[in-house]
């Protein structure tokens, strides 16, 4: 009998009738990339338009009311507070600072 034939006369790997591993792992691995699949594009919109800090991420705008820390004139505060500036130059960038609109425009 030479391969060939033996080849055609085998009855294949489904003829006996038993019960295969995919019945197994085909729901599992359909479940498997499903899952995948939505972490995949919540993690890619979480990217693009979400996140704690809004679009663009941490150095992006951040989202109305988000608290990004302390304001410029708290900074400002506590940078006399501890001597760094005297009172003359905290009051010439208090100034600055209320004359300035609040988004830098």
């Amino acid at each position: 009998m030479t391969a060939l034939t033996a080849l055609a006369s085998h009855p294949g790997p489904y003829a006996d009738g038993g019960f295969h591993w995919w019945f197994l792992f085909f729901p599992f691995g359909f479940i498997v990339f499903w899952v995948l699949v939505a972490v995949l594009v919540r993690t890619l919109v979480w990217r693009r338009w979400g996140g704690p800090w809004g679009p663009g991420g941490p150095g992006g705008p951040g989202r109305p009311g988000f608290h990004r820390g302390p304001s410029a004139e708290q900074t400002l505060a506590s940078r006399f507070a501890s001597g760094d500036i005297d009172e003359q130059e905290y009051r010439a960038r208090l100034e600055v600072l209320r004359a300035s609109p609040p988004n830098g425009a």
